[in-house]
């Protein structure tokens, strides 16, 4: 995987069926889609009623253990930013889809304020949050070194402008702020055992494609620091059970199970888990 000549290819399973090339970024140990869709042509590739952090549906036993495990999540995620809050309770959520954590945190005292592109998802984010989310185009107006807490949950591997995105977050974070950012990581057990089906590298949805590695140094480029990564659990299991669907034509949910537990078992050793939350602060 740490080869620069790394490239293999992955078709877009969920959408358009086209094959996609994955290559090694010249500078960090990061994966990059190829090609990267034009910006006009990516809400395309969005368009799957199974694009299910864009909607509430709760159509089918998949969808319904989703919503499940989502709400474990979030008392963890909400756990996890208080961990971090040491001043004011100024929340950041980028991508917040249909603003199920802001919601959370907002509940629990935060200020908060979302970012996500997604029309119908935003407008179901608001209801929720009393309006506190915008679309993209307003991040560049939110007040400089205003957040305590800026969160992207798996929402980095998605943003076409990779660089100015984290560059911007920085100036938006306080200087005693921390960044949180959850992605799939591509040197997992369940990476390494699906290969090009590992739903996790969803292109060209995921853009980029990133390891522990690869992240500090993306993060060291912009004077940020990793200071801490912790493992998303459940994270093996879900993408197992996608993975299984891509490569067999069904959930096949015991061996989904099956891969998600080795996943997270080698990852005890290894550290390599199926998806990372970084802790980020300003170096």
């Amino acid at each position: 995987m740490k080869d620069s000549n790394y490239n293999f290819q992955v078709p877009d399973y969920s959408v358009s069926k086209e094959i996609f090339q994955l290559e090694m970024h010249s500078n960090f140990e990061i994966l990059v889609t190829t090609p990267q869709p034009k910006l006009e042509k990516l809400p395309a590739y969005y368009k799957s009623e199974d694009y299910i952090s864009h909607t509430d549906s709760k159509r089918n036993l998949f969808e319904k253990a989703y919503h499940v495990v989502r709400s474990i999540a979030l008392k963890r995620k909400l756990k996890l930013i208080n961990s971090y809050c040491n001043s004011d309770k100024n929340l950041l959520d980028i991508g917040c889809g249909t603003g199920d954590f802001l919601q959370t945190a907002q509940q629990d005292n935060w200020t908060v304020s979302g970012i996500e592109p997604n029309l119908e998802a935003r407008n179901i984010a608001n209801i929720k949050t009393k309006n506190s989310v915008q679309d993209i185009v307003e991040l560049s107006n939110l007040e400089k070194e205003s957040f305590d807490v800026i969160t992207l949950w798996h929402v980095l591997e998605h943003l076409p402008d990779l660089q100015e995105q984290i560059r911007v977050y920085k100036t938006l974070l306080k200087n005693s702020g921390t960044l949180i950012i959850a992605v799939p990581n591509y040197q997992s057990y369940d990476a390494e055992y699906y290969k090009n089906f590992w739903a996790a590298y969803d292109v060209p949805r995921h853009l980029w494609h990133f390891s522990k590695k690869g992240m500090s140094q993306l993060m060291e480029s912009h004077g940020l620091k990793v200071i801490e990564t912790k493992p998303m659990i459940f994270d093996a299991y879900y993408v197992s059970l996608l993975s299984e669907k891509y490569k067999t034509g069904k959930m096949n949910f015991l061996k989904a199970i099956a891969i998600g537990f080795k996943s997270n078992r080698a990852a005890k050793r290894s550290g390599e888990h199926s998806s990372l939350i970084y802790i980020i602060k300003k170096a």
